[in-house]
């Protein structure tokens, strides 16, 4: 009598990669363009060109997406925007 391993079928469970997740700053009637352009350089580092072209996009579009990474980091970007009295919000990136 021969004793083989049984076979045993592996179904390898596809796991889809963490989408990455996207920081949204919302308009609002509150903060100034300039404000809001300081808290993307300053938070972000982003340069001035940067800046100005996402505060437009917030202030002509409604929105604009300001970061994306982990669901971790954009909690934390998020904070910050509330920290600095901006409307942000996370989702996951389509």
């Amino acid at each position: 009598m021969s004793i083989a391993p049984a076979e045993v079928e592996q179904t390898a469970a596809q796991a889809e990669p963490d989408r990455p997740w996207i920081t949204i700053v919302w308009n609002d009637p509150v903060n100034l363009m300039s404000y809001v352009t300081y808290v993307f350089m300053t938070y972000f580092h982003y340069d001035r060109e940067k800046a100005e072209k996402l505060m437009l996009d917030v202030h002509e579009r409604g929105r604009a997406v300001v970061s994306n990474g982990t669901r971790e980091s954009m909690e934390r970007d998020v904070t910050a925007m509330h920290g600095y009295g901006l409307w942000a919000t996370l989702q996951k990136d389509d």
